[in-house]
């Protein structure tokens, strides 16, 4: 199953991706002066952490597809899914424990904490994001956190983890994390953009794809966070509803927000963040964070 999840073997092709997580933490472990071999424990584990959030994640949302091929628990069933994943999870922290080939016992255990406090918190925020499926209104502070938590927080991870393995004391890995955490704010707030407003030929995402779900995004929730006007009542009555919106609904809710203005609001909440990514001093890190945002492809 999990030979399938991955695309190996007979079930290929492989999903590629863009592989972020791990290529971050193997930046800033060579930034830091450690070898590939010395990062790729922990860049593998991490990964694979990721992909078994993905797997609960398609089970919870009852996503059939993802990136063109069927999801897991759509070919297995969600029991065998469930079972499948928390054994990618298992296999995560066996392969990070690995890390001991190259570093010292008392470093591979503080990087097996870091990865399970962003394991958990990662929970934190998959319940807030279930909790917003039903949810008359979800304000910014809330929206934030959730993202901080589901998306921003294997980032810190990514950052974390690779300042261990390049033996980075205690207030550079903490630095590091805030940039680990900046990036995915960025990152998660752009690809909300993208869920409203992308060209699907360019980004393989469907143009308002979010909106018809009722999806609780950065664009709604500012809108919504603005003053009574007739675009913020078409925005609020759209989302007061429960069944799926219509094309012609959706046109009308992407609109209002053109109107009020949400889609320059979330660039000026983007660019707050990549500030925070302009600001570091490593160049190789910064380059990739920054050129990383731009595989995002951009809005037309």
């Amino acid at each position: 199953m999990l030979f399938y999840h991955f695309g190996y073997g007979p079930h290929g092709p492989s999903r590629r991706g863009k592989r972020l997580r791990p290529r971050l933490l193997m930046i800033v472990a060579q930034a830091l002066g450690a070898s590939i071999e010395e990062a790729l424990d922990a860049a593998a584990a991490l990964e694979m952490l990721h992909n078994y959030s993905l797997v609960h994640d398609d089970i919870e949302d009852r996503d059939e597809l993802r990136h063109g091929r069927r999801t897991l628990w759509s070919v297995y069933g969600v029991a065998q899914a469930i079972n499948a994943g928390d054994a990618l999870c298992a296999v995560s922290f066996l392969t990070l424990a690995c890390a001991v080939r190259h570093h010292p016992a008392d470093r591979v255990l503080a990087m097996v904490d870091a990865l399970h406090a962003a394991h958990r918190i990662m929970c934190d925020g998959q319940s807030l994001d279930i909790a917003f499926e039903t949810a008359a209104q979800v304000d910014l502070d809330t929206y934030e956190r959730m993202i901080a938590c589901k998306t921003a927080a294997l980032f810190e991870a990514a950052c974390a983890l690779g300042a261990y393995c390049g033996g980075a004391d205690a207030a550079a890995i903490a630095a590091y994390r805030s940039l680990g955490r900046a990036f995915g704010m960025a990152f998660q707030i752009r690809d909300d953009v993208l869920g409203i407003w992308a060209d699907q030929d360019a980004t393989g995402k469907i143009a308002g794809n979010d909106i018809a779900r009722r999806k609780w995004t950065f664009p709604v929730v500012w809108a919504l966070a603005q003053p009574q006007s007739r675009p913020h009542d078409v925005v609020r009555e759209a989302y007061a509803g429960g069944a799926p919106l219509q094309p012609g609904e959706v046109a009308r809710v992407v609109a209002a927000l053109d109107q009020l203005g949400a889609r320059e609001a979330a660039g000026r909440a983007i660019a707050e963040h990549v500030g925070v990514l302009e600001a570091h001093s490593g160049a190789q890190v910064r380059e990739f964070l920054l050129g990383s945002l731009d595989l995002v492809p951009r809005i037309p």
